[in-house]
């Protein structure tokens, strides 16, 4: 790099690792080391060098590159004297030191080759001189033009030069991750993988066996093939939807910030105003000003009046900061005079409050200070928490499949050989014995494997997040869908979440009439509207006229909504002029009057004043408004709102509106009086006149009260009812508000998330330590005059006690809580970027209501992966059970149910169960049941009794059926005919068991009623039609495949009441108590356990011995991928724990014990 460095050798880089910890003195500054906090861009620095003195500051020391970032100090053929790096010390944090080393705002203009009054030139391809850094900062000589012209080859684009050193203000566009990836990605689950293996076995014997055997004549053609193709299809079918659920959701996203990213900007070039998109504005651009923008780019203030940003969003500053001119500020600190608030810092993600200006732009697109920001929250989407226990218990139980199936293999076998030495069969048909009892086993293993539970966990989440865009809610993470249905704490937002965002006027009282909020106060106070009403037109002109000319405020559009812009009190007075008291247009109205003098706020008498000739040319009329208890003191008469005849302001008087001014402070409304007073002449008499005009101070007494309003931002409606069901269902809400203590608590109160805990400011609450944090946390419901890190320390310890925390946020601060929380919620209307980059949901109408519904479907997706999980456990028990007993009972070896249709019942029963089971809708009752806690079992009591119950019902009925069956039914066992059709009515009763199971597990819970919200899901009603339809047409037409014959009516009846039997009998398993469920799970199961450890174990070593062998035979790897390897080895591979314990702390409804399926330590194993 030429000329844009400070010499080499005086140039340090300290590339010492910092410390990870996020402290006080990590983030803190001192006049040694300028430490950047690029490693967390969210945090505010504890202090900057804005408002101290930099003359002891070495600038070598300011403008040195931090650690990790001396790439952007380095631009090959660089024609500007600095580079992004250097710019970016202006803002990282503001720094008045770097401001000062790179030579204020007229070096920063010079190196970049600008002009503050003109812009850039709309001529500028490529720069026609090269400036050093010497030159620009007036080191070593005063003449800037001197320069030799650059001798780059022509460049035919605009700002060629300007652009390759700075880039254009767009982010690199997140990469979309393509359709291909995004399936492959979803087949890469275990499940999938095993079913894969599956299928090609299946297959595969599935073709020999069709092609290499000869049919006897007559005898259907074998369609062994159709096992395997049917399973491919279920896993593309699995594939499918997982990978265009996920496409679908990131194309959502994308739309939703596409909008608002394009606007329109105001610049200036070549001494021209030009609008340009924001996405071309270049650094050394001059940009405007303007009350309501939202700054787009980092930059130095030129010059302006009264500027004042909002920099919460970028900074988590509350209080607007005032801007200085960078050439005043530059003189001030060349003076060595008190540098103390000295401003000239434009930041980009910051809101212009009030004044207009120009800035100077320093730098755009990731080299911003926002720009950094957006691409530090970028991340990549995890498994979801349910998915990664679905896929280590989907694994045990195919381990146990594959048990059963290893066990029937060798049984099957044994009996095979023994009887060798007496089977006249040939070597062929022999060979095709041997593939027979294979294909049992392979078809116990195709039975255990659970192909339904990623259908239906990804069928679950797709539908629900599907219909939570629908209600307002943008799921960006799936895994936050499901982590939102137990969460146990939510820490809200009061601004824009709870309330409306909107200061209202929503009490007043002038003279002896008032009106107030007609809900919370007496029955016979008046509405707004009834007392806007009651007023005369002079009174109403009245007050148009103090809060229209005495304002700021000026109309504008936001959204293509009419609004007023400006200060909220201030468009709060205007609004209510607007809807009640028939003001018109505000420009109109400020034109009808003749304006004298305008008396700016002033904040050390809380009030603002405007002086206007009276029409009927009489004199002149003095408007004062502000805080309501000082404009009283300086009140000695009252006037009567309907004549405006004036009377005196006896102690009386004062004391009545003294109280109503108490009354409205308590309910948490700022309070803002309105008084005049008239004039015969202006200047007054005895008046203290300044360069022409009265001042302030002098007119403030002998005033005349007109009246006084309240003004709040309005709780949202339905917000209260929200709270009390969030609470209802075990979450606690709490509201984390910068506002003050008072206000936070009227909020709470009528919200009615305080009632008896505790109330806490920010600055109090981060001076205790951990253990004070833990004692007060549980009772704390309102944090007060909080900064967004004390809302991520609240999270982080909410977390730490084991809670599930959501939490909302709007502004670019709010990240790191966003972040840390187990669900973070952003606003779709006024949150920043930033926001939404770093929650995981987005709340697209900013209303807490929308958070409860989260809640609802969040609940529902848990719901309906266990309704599932308790249909498809049920299944496979019964079907791997009946399978094994069937196949070493019968002479043949043949099961009770073929592969075919073991298919259907296994894949066509578990995909339809799953659309069924997986979209079912949440009910309001959902909300009566306390939150699982992270470590509740997937399984439960009451599921596995149904589970168990269930499963002993079915093989009953269907054993007996098989075995009994001839003796009951009267049928010949060397009847083919009626061999045949026993068989046909054992598989036709099996479906149909499970078809009515499928209704029983629409409850988890003891509760009776199977039906309730059936009509709402109309999945459900279309998928069990499907089911029925199919099952009939394969009784009646489906003899060859499944090797089955049609019934007849008899057949039917007997088959389908058998199966019927199963919805009484649920309702006798759900009366059994869980108590005597426990413990009789827990007797049984303990000998069942043990054997099942000691398999595992023996398995292991196995295993672990083949793997030491291969990892021998393989490439000599590093110590630590080694490592990894073993680690993830021993993990996988160990044996599952089972275990049976009693209870889960209360944490569920009916408090019943619990028969806890460790789905973790499935994986971990017992140590």
């Amino acid at each position: 790099m030429a000329g844009n460095s400070l010499a080499p050798p005086m140039l340090a880089i300290d590339t010492r690792s910092r410390p990870r910890s996020d402290t006080n003195e990590t983030r803190a500054l001192t006049p040694r080391s300028i430490t950047s906090n690029i490693s967390n861009p969210f945090l505010t620095p504890a202090q900057s060098d804005c408002g101290s003195s930099v003359l002891s500051l070495d600038p070598e020391a300011a403008l040195r590159p931090d650690p990790g970032t001396e790439a952007d100090f380095q631009v090959q053929n660089n024609p500007f004297a600095f580079s992004p790096g250097q710019l970016n010390k202006l803002q990282n944090p503001k720094s008045l030191a770097a401001y000062r080393a790179l030579g204020g705002l007229a070096g920063i203009a010079r190196g970049l080759q600008s002009d503050i009054n003109a812009g850039l030139s709309v001529d500028e391809t490529a720069v026609r001189t090269s400036v050093t850094f010497e030159q620009a900062v007036r080191r070593t000589s005063d003449k800037f033009l001197d320069s030799p012209e650059t001798t780059s080859k022509p460049v035919s684009d605009s700002f060629a030069d300007r652009t390759r050193v700075f880039g254009r203000n767009v982010l690199p566009a997140k990469k979309a991750t393509p359709i291909w990836k995004l399936m492959w990605n979803a087949y890469n689950d275990k499940i999938i993988i095993l079913l894969t293996v599956a299928a090609v076995i299946s297959l595969a014997l599935g073709l020999y066996e069709t092609f290499r055997t000869v049919p006897a004549p007559g005898a259907p053609p074998s369609l062994d093939w159709v096992e395997g193709v049917a399973i491919i299809i279920a896993i593309l079918i699995v594939t499918l939807v997982g990978s265009l659920n996920d496409w679908q959701k990131e194309r959502a996203f994308v739309r939703l910030n596409a909008k608002k990213e394009d606007r329109e900007i105001k610049v200036v070039r070549s001494g021209k105003s030009f609008t340009i998109n924001v996405h071309d504005i270049l650094v050394g651009d001059v940009l405007h000003l303007e009350p309501g923008d939202l700054v787009p780019v980092d930059g130095i203030f030129i010059t302006g009046h009264d500027v004042k940003c909002d920099e919460s969003s970028a900074t988590g500053e509350s209080d607007a900061i005032k801007k200085t001119p960078g050439g005043q500020a530059m003189a001030l600190l060349e003076s060595s005079s008190n540098s103390k608030d000295l401003d000239p810092f434009i930041i980009s993600g910051s809101k212009i409050l009030e004044g207009v200006g120009t800035f100077l732009c320093t730098s755009v697109g990731v080299n911003s200070s926002f720009g950094k920001i957006m691409m530090s929250v970028r991340t990549d989407i995890e498994a979801t928490p349910l998915q990664r226990k679905l896929e280590r218990l989907a694994v045990a139980i195919a381990k146990l499949g594959a048990t059963a199936a290893i066990l029937l293999f060798f049984v099957l076998l044994f009996r095979f050989l023994g009887t060798l030495s007496t089977d006249s069969r040939t070597s062929s048909e022999k060979a095709s014995a041997f593939l027979d009892i294979l294909i049992v086993a392979v078809t116990i293993i195709v039975v255990a494997v659970p192909e339904g539970l990623p259908l239906a966990v990804t069928l679950a989440l797709a539908f629900a997040t599907t219909r939570l865009l629908k209600e307002n809610n943008l799921v960006r993470v799936l895994r936050a869908c499901e982590t939102m249905g137990n969460a146990t704490a939510i820490c809200s937002d009061k601004t824009g979440t709870l309330t409306t965002n909107r200061m209202t006027v929503v009490a007043g009282t002038f003279g002896q009439s008032s009106f107030a909020k007609s809900e919370n106060e007496k029955p016979d106070t008046q509405t707004v509207s009834q007392w806007a009403a009651s007023l005369s037109q002079q009174a109403k002109d009245a007050i148009v006229e103090s809060v229209a000319i005495n304002s700021t405020a000026f109309e504008g559009e936001e959204n293509g909504q009419f609004t007023y812009i400006g200060s909220k009190t201030e468009t709060a007075l205007l609004q209510l002029a607007r809807d009640h008291l028939s003001m018109q247009s505000l420009a109109e109205v400020r034109a009808n009057e003749e304006i004298v003098q305008m008396m700016p706020f002033d904040s050390s008498k809380k009030c603002m004043g405007a002086v206007i000739k009276l029409r009927d040319g009489s004199g002149y009329r003095l408007l004062v408004k502000g805080a309501s208890e000082i404009l009283l003191s300086y009140c000695s008469d009252k006037a009567d709102v309907e004549s405006l005849a004036t009377d005196t302001l006896t102690i009386s008087n004062r004391n009545e509106l003294g109280s109503v001014i108490d009354s409205y402070a308590q309910g948490s409304l700022r309070t803002i009086g309105i008084v005049y007073r008239d004039y015969s002449q202006w200047p007054p008499v005895n008046a203290e006149v300044e360069d022409g005009h009265v001042q302030f101070d002098s007119v403030l007494k002998d005033l005349v009260w007109l009246g006084l309003v309240g003004i709040q931002d309005p709780v949202r409606p339905g917000v209260p009812e929200a709270v009390r069901k969030a609470q209802n269902a075990g979450v606690v809400v709490r509201m984390v508000t910068g506002d003050n203590a008072a206000t936070a608590q009227a909020i709470a109160t009528e919200c009615g998330i305080y009632t008896d805990g505790i109330i806490m400011e920010g600055p109090e609450f981060r001076r205790l330590s951990e253990e004070e944090m833990d004692a007060k946390i549980p009772k704390l419901q309102v944090l007060a005059r909080s900064s967004p890190e004390d809302k991520r320390i609240l999270v982080a310890r909410l977390k730490a006690l084991g809670e599930t925390v959501a939490v909302t946020g709007d502004g670019t601060n709010d990240a790191p809580a966003l972040k840390t929380a187990d669900v973070g919620f952003s606003m779709g209307i006024c949150g920043t970027e930033v926001a939404k980059e770093a929650s995981e949901i987005v709340l697209m109408d900013d209303n807490f209501t929308s958070i409860l519904t989260a809640l609802k479907w969040g609940r529902a997706v848990n719901d309906s992966v266990q309704k599932f999980l308790q249909f498809q456990i049920t299944v496979n028990i019964t079907a791997v059970l009946l399978a094994f007993i069937s196949a070493v009972a019968d002479p043949e070896m043949h099961s009770v149910l073929t592969a075919v249709q073991l298919l259907w019942v296994n894949l066509i029963m578990d995909t339809f169960a799953a659309l069924a089971l997986a979209t079912d809708p949440p009910t309001e009752h959902v909300l009566d049941r306390k939150p699982q806690p992270k470590s509740a079992p997937l399984i439960t009591t009451n599921m596995w009794k149904m589970i168990i119950g269930q499963a002993i019902f079915q093989l009953a009925v269907t054993l007996v059926l098989h075995f009994a069956g001839y003796a009951i039914l009267g049928y010949d066992p060397d009847n083919e005919a009626q061999k045949t059709e026993l068989s046909t009515m054992v598989f036709n009763t099996f479906v149909w068991m499970q078809i009515f199971n499928e209704f029983n597990n629409r409850r988890l819970d003891n509760k009776f009623n199977i039906l309730e919200g059936v009509h709402r899901n109309k999945f459900f009603i279309v998928i069990n039609f499907i089911m029925v339809g199919a099952q009939i047409a394969i009784v009646f037409v489906g003899g060859a495949a499944f090797e089955i014959t049609a019934l007849d009516g008899t057949q039917w009846a007997i088959c389908v009441v058998a199966a019927l039997v199963s919805l009484p009998w649920a309702v006798v398993v759900r009366l059994f108590p869980d108590e005597w469920f426990a413990q009789i799970a827990g007797t049984v199961g303990s000998p069942v356990v043990v054997v099942y450890r000691f398999l595992a174990k023996v398995c292991n070593k196995i295993s672990a011995a083949f793997g030491r062998t291969w990892r021998k035979m393989r490439p000599t790897r590093s110590s630590e991928e080694e490592q990894e390897k073993n680690n993830t080895h021993q993990e996988k591979e160990a044996a599952p724990e089972i275990v049976v314990s009693e209870g889960d702390g209360g944490v569920r409804a009916d408090s019943s014990p619990e028969i806890r399926i460790q789905t973790q330590d499935l994986e971990r194993g017992y140590r």
